[in-house]
């Protein structure tokens, strides 16, 4: 399996964008538009994809807020994702790693997430910050912060 930013196989851009919408129903539309962004250098905030063969298996992105109304805590990691057939194979906490340490060499951290796991991402030096409320959602959600 591979691991890459979408700096490095841009051609991979709508590939991307068509599967992070199959895995969470955000229009294609808005992850071209972050992703565009990112490749022409207008952020930092990245993409991070595990290949296997020509297939991509999980991935996640960077952007400035998922969805919730906390805009003072960014950047946010989103739509973290690994298909079910390749779960339990460390491929989420390398995607991880990996974008936590990108952004950290551009000089860019902590960096947050919101998600409803508990005991997953503390595995991977996340710890909980606080609950947020999402934006038209109905129940609060746990905010982590890597530092």
């Amino acid at each position: 399996m591979d691991f890459i930013t979408l700096r490095e196989n841009p051609e991979l851009i709508a590939q991307a964008a068509e599967w992070f919408h199959s895995k969470w129903g955000v229009p294609e539309e808005a992850y071209l538009s972050c992703m565009d962004s990112y490749l022409k250098k207008e952020t930092e905030y990245g993409w991070y994809l595990c290949l296997d063969g020509d297939s991509i298996v999980g991935g996640l992105g960077v952007i400035e807020n998922d969805f919730h109304d906390r805009k003072d805590l960014a950047p946010n990691i989103c739509a973290v994702y690994t298909e079910e057939s390749h779960r339990c194979q460390g491929i989420a906490g390398r995607l991880l790693n990996m974008a936590v340490s990108d952004l950290k060499r551009k000089g860019i951290s902590p960096v947050y997430l919101v998600t409803d796991h508990t005991g997953f991402y503390e595995r991977y030096g996340w710890e909980f910050l606080c609950m947020v409320q999402g934006d038209g959602e109905p129940e609060m959600t746990r905010m982590y912060i890597h530092r």
